[in-house]
């Protein structure tokens, strides 16, 4: 059996084939031949559909007498069956479109646990069941937050508060650091925008004028203080501490006469007005013009004498006074926690660097903290000169050179509300607690950053100190101690010194074209801007008597009969409601302040 090839034509007259085909190359189904289009000879047609998916055209290697026995002719391949007869293919192929169905050929779901029926249909365990009612009411304590956040965001932004305090916390929780009186005269209101386009370079380092008291050594055992290897804090009872005024202050009014400059001020005065944008919670800074002379003063209680704690946070605190995580509360226990600290951290092994003028706030034979008060000299202009009081509380030796010390300390209060736990986080991400804290207390840490940059420190110490228990606001753990250098940590907070020094001079130099007088500059407690008032000279003297506001009007700063017992004593009252285990500390912080009074 040979296979025809048949005639291929031949065009004398170019290439392809001619135009009039010699012989027919198609024969009809009737077998007569035609020079026309027809169907091959022997060829089945089929007529395909449009689902059907095309195979093989002709398969030459199948053998039907090996087919298959339990595998149907009449399938698919059947139509390329040449063995068969053309009827038995159509008939197939008829037999298949009538059975045609579209359906889903995706292969059936799996079982989760198996394809046994008995893993499907096992008992829920209890515990695996209680973990998922935890896991539900988390979530859905989650979603509460969220809500409540959003009411209070509504709210604040319903009342027409500002951005600033708008985006953190409800508006009534922000009240005025001092009552704003009806025979006070507002002269200026600047906005917190104005101050980052502000830049002035002075002559770094300043001029030292004089070093007073004494200083301990830093013990570095507690460098080496790991949250599995907590210490308890210690109470210093005995020990005073001081914050005193700058025009109270008896070097300052020495240095004052001698015209040593014309205007004065604290490093914590100073650190307030540079950080002044980062603020939330309202506070106030007593100017007095007196000749030509500038003095930046703070009034006994006020906010600057405490620590603010999570100003910066978008979780809202208590507003109840009386509750042990509000705002104030938290404000004396944090400013309890970094006295203690900044004691318990030294060498009390009795050696000490006293320097040549000893504490000028301290009486013969008192105990007081350890700390050296450098009054420094900065140039503002060619007339004008800056002296602060700057504090400084500790010292090291590092090689071989001598060190100054600031000794400062974060307090978490309950990991709720900062949303990282210290002591699960302190050791494997610590970055990521300092980022929390960054976030949550940014004008605390800023403004201790430019305090230790005002004093000339070559270190400043961090501590992280928690409760014993969430619930337990007396008793406290250290559970880490971290070092930085100021100008380092300084650029990773993005505090520049720059912008520091030109809040300070655009004040300053604002202040200067005032006439003779007493002045108040206020943080306003909703908006990001600062206001100044023109104040009777007898402002906050113990015999001015203020008019009251009305009581809805009214903010709680400490009153002034019992201002001269200092910070804590103000504070501790408040507390006292909460728990009566802060008696003795509010006893300690009396202590420590009443020698300022």
């Amino acid at each position: 059996m040979g296979f025809d090839v048949g005639v291929v034509p031949y065009n004398p007259d170019g290439w392809g084939p001619p135009d009039t085909p010699v012989v027919p190359l198609l024969s009809r189904r009737d077998g007569t031949a035609s020079g026309g289009i027809g169907s091959p000879a022997n060829i089945p047609f089929v007529p395909f559909s449009r689902s059907d998916k095309l195979g093989r055209i002709a398969d030459w290697t199948r053998n039907p007498n090996f087919a298959n026995p339990g595998r149907s002719t009449a399938g698919r391949d059947a139509v390329f069956d040449f063995a068969l007869d053309e009827s038995t293919i159509l008939a197939a192929a008829a037999d298949d479109d009538s059975s045609f169905r579209l359906v889903d050929g995706k292969p059936p779901p799996r079982p989760k646990f198996g394809p046994r029926w008995r893993f499907q249909q096992r008992p829920q365990l209890p515990q695996r069941r209680d973990e998922e009612v935890e896991a539900r009411k988390r979530e859905a304590e989650k979603e509460r937050a969220r809500r409540d956040r959003l009411y209070h965001l509504n709210r604040s932004s319903a009342a027409g508060a500002g951005a600033q305090a708008g985006n953190r916390r409800d508006a009534p929780t922000l009240k005025s650091s001092v009552d704003i009186q009806p025979e006070w005269t507002m002269l200026d209101q600047i906005p917190f925008s104005t101050f980052s386009k502000l830049s002035f370079n002075v002559p770094d380092p300043p001029e030292d004028l004089l070093i007073c008291g004494g200083l301990e050594f830093y013990d570095k055992s507690f460098d080496r203080i790991n949250p599995k290897n907590e210490r308890r804090l210690e109470r210093f009872k005995s020990r005073n501490f001081f914050k005193v005024t700058t025009t109270d202050d008896p070097i300052i009014r020495r240095l004052a006469n001698e015209d040593k400059a014309a205007v004065f001020a604290t490093d914590a005065i100073l650190s307030a007005l540079m950080c002044a944008s980062r603020s939330v919670y309202s506070w106030d800074i007593v100017i007095q013009r007196v000749g030509n002379k500038l003095f930046f003063d703070k009034r006994d209680g006020s906010q600057l004498d405490l620590l603010s704690v999570n100003e910066t946070s978008s979780e809202p605190l208590p507003e109840a006074k009386e509750d042990m995580n509000s705002a104030h509360s938290l404000a004396v226990e944090a400013t309890y926690i970094n006295q203690n600290f900044s004691q318990q951290v030294l060498l009390r092994d009795g050696n000490k660097v006293n320097f040549d003028d000893s504490n000028p706030f301290a009486s013969e034979g008192e105990e007081v903290a350890s700390v050296a008060y450098r009054y420094r000299r900065w140039k503002l202009d060619e007339d004008t000169h800056l002296i602060a009081r700057c504090e400084v509380h500790s010292v090291t030796d590092v090689r071989g050179q001598r060190a100054f010390l600031t000794l400062n300390a974060l307090n978490e209060f309950d990991p709720k509300y900062s949303g990282v736990d210290w002591r699960q986080k302190l050791e494997t991400q610590r970055g990521a607690v300092l980022a929390t804290e960054l976030k949550n207390n940014a004008n605390k840490l800023a403004k201790w950053t430019s305090q230790a940059l005002l004093s000339g420190a070559d270190m400043m110490k961090l501590g992280y100190v928690s409760r014993v228990h969430p619930r337990d606001h007396y008793n406290h753990v250290i559970l880490s101690v971290i070092g930085y250098k100021p100008r380092d940590f300084a650029a990773q907070i993005n505090l520049n010194t720059s912008n520091m020094w030109g809040i300070v001079k655009s004040i300053v130099d604002l202040c200067m074209k005032l006439n003779e007088g007493k002045y108040v500059l206020v943080k306003d407690p909703v908006k990001p801007q600062i206001r100044i008032y023109e104040v009777p000279a007898d402002a906050f003297e113990n015999d001015y008597m203020e008019e009251p506001l009305p009581e809805e009007e009214q903010v709680q700063p400490p009153a002034e009969d019992e201002v001269a017992d200092g910070i804590a004593d103000a504070a501790g009252e408040g507390e006292a409601a909460a728990a009566g285990s802060l008696v003795g500390e509010s006893e300690a912080t009396i202590d420590a302040s009443s020698s300022s009074a």
